[in-house]
Parts: C-alpha cells; sequence; structure tokens
C-alpha cells in the first residue's frame, strides 16, 4: 500500500487523492466521520440514515390488531 502526503490548508480543509476517492466511490459532497484512534484519526462515509432502534420506528408501522406474540 502506498503512502501519499497531504497538506492541511489554513482552513483546515484535507485533500484526499483523487487516486483514493475513486477506489472508494466518494464524490464532491460526500460527508464522513472522523474518528481519533491511538494511531492517528480515521475516516469513514458517514451513514445516509441515523442510526436508529425498532423501538423508534415501530409506531410507524400502523398495526391496527392484537398483539402478536
Amino acid at each position: 500500500m502506498a503512502t501519499d502526503i497531504i497538506r492541511l490548508s489554513s482552513k483546515g480543509q484535507l485533500v484526499i487523492p483523487k487516486a483514493i476517492r475513486h477506489s472508494h466511490g466518494w464524490d464532491s459532497g460526500q460527508q464522513s466521520t472522523v474518528e481519533v484512534t491511538k494511531d492517528g484519526i480515521l475516516l469513514r462515509p458517514a451513514s445516509p440514515f441515523p442510526v436508529s432502534t425498532v423501538e423508534k420506528v415501530a409506531g410507524c408501522l400502523g398495526y391496527q390488531g392484537s398483539a402478536l406474540l
């Protein structure tokens, strides 16, 4: 795996090399999360939907009958 060197701009921006963006399918406007790790930072594409649970979304199902057990 080759190592690319990137530079932090005066506005706090990093440019990810085109080959890396292309290999991951990242287009302009891609949102990502940044996680601080013991080895540095980890960049991941952001999920298009917020994390949720069944309990939070079950009310939208609209079931009108008796409870199914």
